[in-house]
This record gives C-alpha cells, sequence and structure tokens, in this order.
C-alpha cells in the first residue's frame, strides 16, 4: 500500500483518518481532498491503491468519485468512510464502485481492523454494515422473476440509472432520447413498485443486474 487518497470535508475528521490510516499501512503517502472537485482533480493526476470517500461534500455526494476512480483506476480499493448507514446509502456507494464501506462512529480499533481486512484480501466493512447487508438480502428474500417484466431496453435502462447516471448521460450511453429514458423510467418504477433511484438501486441489485 503505497498511495491513499482520503476524501473528508470536516479538518479534524480528515486528520484522524489520516492518523489511523498511517497507524495500519506503513510509509504511505496520502492525498486529501475536502470536495467532490478536488478529488476529481487528483484521481487524474495521481494514482493511488486506496480511497477512503465520505459520500456528502459541500459540492457534490461521493458517488460520483467512486464512478470516476472505477473508471480511471479500477485497481483502486474504494471504500466508504461516512457516518450514513441506511441501506440506501450502503446499496448506492457499493453501486457505485466502493469495495468497503466503514462508519467513522465506529470506535478506533474498529475502524483499523476493517482496514487490515484489506491486507487478507477482504472487503473493509464496518460489523454493523455487514449485518444491514446480510439483513437487506435476508428481507428481500430470493430473486424472483422480477427482470421478466421489463423490456430489454427498460432492463439496460435500469442499469444506468441504478449506477448513477443521469437522463441525459443514459440517453447518450444508450443512443436514444433523454425523453425516451424519462419514460423508461416511469415504466420501471410502475412495474417495480418503486418511487425513487435507491428504491430501483435496491431492485436492480436484488436482480442481479449490478455487477
Amino acid at each position: 500500500m503505497d498511495s491513499v487518497l482520503i476524501v473528508e470535508d470536516i479538518p479534524e475528521t480528515l486528520e484522524f483518518l489520516e492518523k489511523v490510516v498511517r497507524d495500519v499501512f506503513d510509509s504511505v503517502t496520502i492525498h486529501t481532498a475536502m470536495s467532490v472537485s478536488a478529488a476529481h482533480k487528483l484521481v487524474k493526476d495521481v494514482e493511488f491503491d486506496l480511497a477512503l470517500i465520505d459520500l456528502s461534500l459541500p459540492d457534490g455526494e461521493g458517488y460520483s468519485v467512486f464512478r470516476e476512480l472505477s473508471s480511471k483506476q479500477p485497481g483502486a480499493i474504494m471504500v466508504a468512510a461516512t457516518v450514513m448507514g441506511s441501506d440506501g446509502a450502503i446499496v448506492s456507494a457499493l453501486s457505485a464502485g466502493a469495495q468497503g464501506y466503514i462508519l467513522k462512529s465506529d470506535p478506533v480499533a474498529l475502524l483499523k481492523q476493517s482496514l487490515n481486512n484489506i491486507r487478507d484480501g477482504m472487503p473493509p466493512l464496518s460489523p454493523a454494515v455487514a449485518r444491514r447487508v446480510m439483513e437487506h438480502f435476508r428481507f428481500t428474500g430470493p430473486v424472483t422473476d422480477s427482470a421478466g417484466t421489463l423490456t430489454k431496453r427498460e432492463t439496460e435502462v435500469l442499469s444506468y440509472i441504478a449506477k448513477g447516471l443521469r437522463v441525459s448521460d443514459t440517453a447518450n450511453a444508450l443512443e436514444i432520447a433523454p425523453s425516451t429514458v424519462s419514460s423508461h423510467i416511469k415504466a420501471i418504477y410502475e412495474k417495480l413498485g418503486v418511487n425513487s433511484r435507491a428504491e430501483a438501486t435496491t431492485e436492480a441489485t436484488r436482480m442481479g443486474l449490478l455487477r
């Protein structure tokens, strides 16, 4: 582990995370960013082995940093480092490319243990998050034939919006009009009985559309 990116906008928390990382990984070079825009710039200029990314930042959400890293540096280990422990936040982060999820409110020993898991090839997960993930799949139950209710195009649209792409980006990717994408999204919501992207993401994950 040579190069680490920490994206965090609160100075005291940033300093705390730096110390935790240095305690776990010897002789690492740490780069820090306090905004989404600053993080995007670093991703373009520096190659990282590990990235700890907050989800809520002054100029946007950390999900876009995950997507940028996934695209530009697929070998980097990406971990959400946040206080947000809801199912929606967890699923959205994992869908955006996060390979781990730690809660900054965890005791220091637990945070270090979670990061140490990387050495053993295991995902860095806070115990509370691991339980939420297990409960999520337990209560969503086995995969049904929900995918069969969607057309091929609707399934494609769902896979894109679940990854966080905007309507315009999805339209460009599929080479269709934005209004057509919006119509597909409306149909998807109705067929799956969901009302938001977060719920659609959860359903897409359950259906195995997100890899």
